[in-house]
């Protein structure tokens, strides 16, 4: 959570681009994708890892969607998305929309601002002819300014949903409203009435507009929500007169709804009126519009009065829920003979269920009783809603269902009794239930689950089963059965005596520790399973070594999600799963495999994978061998990776690459083999990666220093390694042809001009090669070295033959002038060294100095080889790797470096081969 956006240099620090596929969304995909400044997600993930549901939240039809965070240059962020988005959300701080801001995305249907304080420009959103649901949010309950000029809409023929939130439009009149516009929202603003919006939009007012007089239908919305407007309390007189709304939302605001009588509104379907502390129903105003759908929840009701049921008998629709209700009326479903929904939940109305007499209902198809601290259902509880087809009893009290308690009710298809006390169920407790498909055990007390208790279930396609420790199914199983959901904390037992079989279970999930059958050397068969979900579980169930066999039959799965903490002592084994399609892996504890996860072996048998994504597996390293065969992956997520290393031979994955790769908490190897990341993450033209940015890496196991991974491989790496390669064989093959012409014997002229112009440049120096050297040697050292460089190093090599060497020796705190630039005098002193000594121990390696004397070294070492000699002499023991320029001088580290010996008999060795160094250097530099 957490897109996958073309990288374009420093716009990652500002940017996350994120994608989110429709496909996976319907296929519960679990996973979602964090980063410091925004996340995408589903709302089932893995666990382990810290993510929630993003800045946007996604329409259906939806298929491709980033989120860009921390905006303040909007065209600069632009450019990184790639332009077939259908869902883009943009939070910053932008002054001002400039026209054409959106002109490269013509599929953009979704599109969300949480800009802060902005100014639309007119001709902001042209371009956008698909756009459906436009949306400005402020994060913070606040109102804050928004100018939005009167024909900003109009290129948007087909926008169906405009929003805004925590915005004040003081100073917008007349804004245009497409014709499409079916949904309309005004959250957290400023609005005192209802008369400022027939100003800001008088479309939505019959005869107000010219485009609205010359309609031949009044004006229609679906929705309006003006929900959270703290000072909204007064409509006005035919404020909306002639509107149709089909739902108005007035949730948290303290008008009174008796005012919307005379606001000249035409027709009203649904009204909610959640959290204004309504203590009675809404009588007058039910009756006038003729309700059919009424939302009271969260409020102040305790007592339904015979008297206030005559004026709500339109209703089809009634949400009390999270009231004070502890009973209801005697006539209460008599009088509202058209309600078919009825929310009861969260209310008082426990322990015991009592039915008012005569409480009957020939039309009542839902009724929500949940938590309402119930403890018993009497016989015949709901014997008066013949008609009921879904009871929903979750988080009460209930320890025993009779079948006498679920009595008459013929037509249910869903019985929710998650969250009870339940323990025990009696053999024929569903024996009246024959059209029931759903069934909820979830957070049970129930240990031992038997077919047997099914039975009379003809149709049952759906069911949960959870227990808090230990949870033991045995069969046999309703035949129609196509989605299980067991969890318990410890194991789940299937005892399966003859081989059951599963027939046409699709969906499998299993929530617990161990899985276990019985007899132990039994195989359970799912032959229709296309998506399997396991959490916690040890890998060890797909084993094809164990003498339990539960997944024998795999050759249908197209989804498997594997998760769990457990300690893993057998690697995964996924074959025969040749239609496997979105594969989720994470936390199997591969970190304590004598070796890493090949992925190679892992996919090896999964040619139809299309989604991969892999959390914490010790992966170790990315090869084109760990990708062979998966042409169809289009989808990669790493994520929590440690020391993963990318091979050079992907490069040749390249134009087959996953169309989005994604990178999340991955700490890489500090190798120049991954050099080429950069580039192709910049530049790839069939893929969008994202994560890379932030990613450190490490030189080696004892490394902490978190280096950016982008920085490690621009600074220590070849650039361009393909101009670098050009540009190599271009010089080598133009050195081959000078030198062959050179060497033509019919040419001789050519060596005379070479000679000539040898003589003429060393003459235009004024100085002969043999002297353009001022010092012998250059000496780096540090404060804490000094003595030992004073009394050892410099006695003998400065003095004359034969007790020393004899060589002009550059001290920088001798030679250098007072009041002389550091910095300039170092690299001038270099420049006329024949050789630096770099006297190296952990003291200099921490001296700002010595590194950056050290880094100049190294610069003229590379730049001019041939003017130039470094020669490292270490006094102690240092890993080489420590050094900042490690890389760069890995080459002459074979050879160019001395190590002071420990004991001082060495001593006089050590002496004579650096002697002999510096005498070659010598002699090189002079020829």
């Amino acid at each position: 959570m957490e897109t996958m956006p073309r990288m374009k240099g420093s716009l990652f620090t500002s940017m996350f681009l994120s994608l989110f596929l429709l496909t996976l969304m319907s296929l519960s995909f679990g996973w979602a994708w964090t980063a410091p400044d925004c996340t995408i997600a589903d709302s089932s993930l893995l666990p382990n890892i810290s993510y929630y549901i993003p800045v946007c939240s996604l329409t259906p039809g939806l298929h491709l969607f980033a989120s860009c965070s921390n905006v303040n240059d909007l065209a600069g962020t632009l450019t990184g998305v790639p332009q077939s988005i259908e869902g883009l959300c943009l939070q910053g701080t932008i002054s001002t929309l400039p026209v054409d801001a959106f002109q490269h995305f013509p599929k953009l249907q979704l599109l969300r601002l949480q800009l802060g304080t902005i100014r639309i420009s007119p001709g902001a959103f042209q371009g956008l002819n698909q756009l459906q649901h436009l949306s400005f949010e402020h994060p913070a309950p606040c109102c804050v300014s928004l100018f939005l000029p009167p024909d900003a809409l109009e290129p948007l023929r087909f926008l169906s949903s405009f929003s805004f939130q925590s915005y004040c439009l003081n100073y917008s009149q007349s804004i245009w409203l497409p014709i499409c516009l079916s949904r309309l929202t005004l959250r957290h603003s400023c609005p005192t009435e209802l008369q400022e919006r027939q100003g800001l939009f008088p479309s939505l007012v019959s005869g107000s507009s010219p485009t609205a007089s010359s309609s031949p239908w009044p004006p229609f919305l679906e929705v309006l929500n003006l929900s959270a407007n703290l000072q909204l309390n007064q409509v006005g007189v035919k404020v909306l007169h002639g509107l149709q709304i089909h739902f108005l939302r007035l949730d948290g605001t303290p008008l009174s709804e008796l005012k919307l009588l005379d606001s000249g509104l035409l027709h009203l379907d649904s009204l909610s009126l959640v959290a204004t502390g309504a203590k009675i129903l809404p009588g007058n105003v039910t009756a006038y519009f003729e309700l059919h759908a009424l939302y009271l929840g969260r409020n102040r009701i305790q007592n339904i009065g015979d008297g206030e049921l005559p004026s709500c008998h339109s209703l089809e629709l009634l949400s009390l829920h999270a009231n004070d209700l502890q009973s209801l009326p005697t006539r209460f479903l008599s009088a509202l003979s058209q309600l078919q929904r009825l929310n009861l939940s969260m209310n008082k109305l426990g322990p015991n269920l009592l039915l008012p007499e005569g409480l009957f209902s020939s039309n009542l198809r839902v009724l929500d009783l949940s938590h309402n601290g119930l403890s018993s259902l009497p016989s015949g509880a709901f014997s008066s809603l013949p008609q009921l087809q879904e009871l929903w009893l979750s988080g009460n009290n209930i320890s025993n269902i009779s079948s006498e308690s679920l009595g008459g009710l013929r037509w249910l298809k869903t019985l929710d009794l998650s969250w009870n006390q339940i323990k025990v169920l009696m053999p024929s407790w569903l024996s009246y239930l024959p059209a029931l498909t759903s069934l909820n055990l979830l957070g049970t007390n129930m240990e031992h689950l038997s077919g047997s208790q099914l039975q009379g279930l003809q149709k049952l396609s759906h069911l949960q089963l959870g227990s808090p420790e230990v949870l033991e199914i045995h069969p046999p199983w309703p035949l129609t059965l196509l989605s299980l959901e067991a969890r318990a904390n410890t194991y789940i037992q299937f005892s399966i005596p003859s081989g059951e079989l599963f027939l046409f279970l699709e969906n499998l999930t299993l929530q617990t520790t161990y899985v276990l059958l019985s007899p132990y050397n039994t195989t359970v068969h799912f032959p229709s399973l296309h998506h399997l979900t396991l959490q916690g579980c040890s890998s060890n169930i797909f084993s094809s070594h164990q003498p339990q066999r539960f997944f024998s039959q795999r050759t249908l799965l197209e989804h498997l999600h594997s998760q769990s903490d457990r300690d893993s002592t057998v690697v995964l084994q996924l074959f025969g799963m040749p239609r496997l399609r979105v594969l989720e892996l994470g936390d199997l504890n591969y970190f304590y495999q004598p070796s890493p996860v090949k992925l190679e072996v892992l996919l090896e048998e999964l040619p139809q994978l299309e989604v991969l994504a892999l959390s914490n597996m010790n992966i170790g390293n990315l090869s084109i061998s760990s990708f062979r065969g998966l042409s169809l992956l289009w989808l990669l997520m790493l994520n929590s990776e440690w020391a993963l290393g990318l091979d050079s031979s992907l490069q040749e994955l390249i134009p087959q690459m996953p169309e989005y790769v994604y990178f999340s908490d991955i700490t890489f190897t500090c190798q120049c083999e991954s050099s080429w990341v950069g580039p192709w993450a910049t530049r790839a033209p069939k893929s969008f990666v994202y994560g890379l940015e932030k990613s450190i890496c490490m030189a080696n196991a004892s490394d902490h220093s978190k280096t950016l991974l982008l920085s490690f491989l621009s600074g220590h790496c070849p650039h361009d390694p393909e101009l670098q390669c050009f540009l190599t064989s271009f010089t080598l093959v133009l050195l081959l042809i000078i030198v062959a012409l050179l060497g033509c014997p019919k040419w001789p002229w050519l060596r005379y001009l070479w000679a000539l112009f040898h003589a003429w440049w060393w003459k235009l120096g004024g100085r002969h090669p043999r002297s353009q050297y001022h010092y012998d040697v250059f000496i780096s050292y540090c404060g804490q070295d000094r003595a030992w460089v004073l009394e050892e190093l410099v006695p003998a090599l400065e003095k004359p033959l034969p007790t020393g060497e004899g060589l002009r020796l550059c001290l920088p705190e001798r030679d250098f002038g007072f009041g002389q630039d550091r910095m300039d005098t170092i690299a001038t002193s270099m420049e006329s060294s024949r050789s630096i000594i770099c006297v190296l121990s952990h003291q200099a390696l921490d001296s700002p100095w010595c590194n950056l004397e050290l880094r100049l070294a190294t610069y003229h070492l590379v730049a001019r080889p041939v003017t130039a000699r470094l020669l490292l002499l270490f006094l102690e023991p240092i890993d080489r790797r420590q050094l900042h320029s490690y890389h760069r001088l890995a080459q002459w580290l074979q050879k160019d470096y001395l190590d002071l010996p420990q004991g001082r008999a060495e001593w006089e060795t050590f002496w004579e081969q650096l002697r002999r160094r510096l005498r070659k250097a010598g002699q090189e530099r002079e020829d």
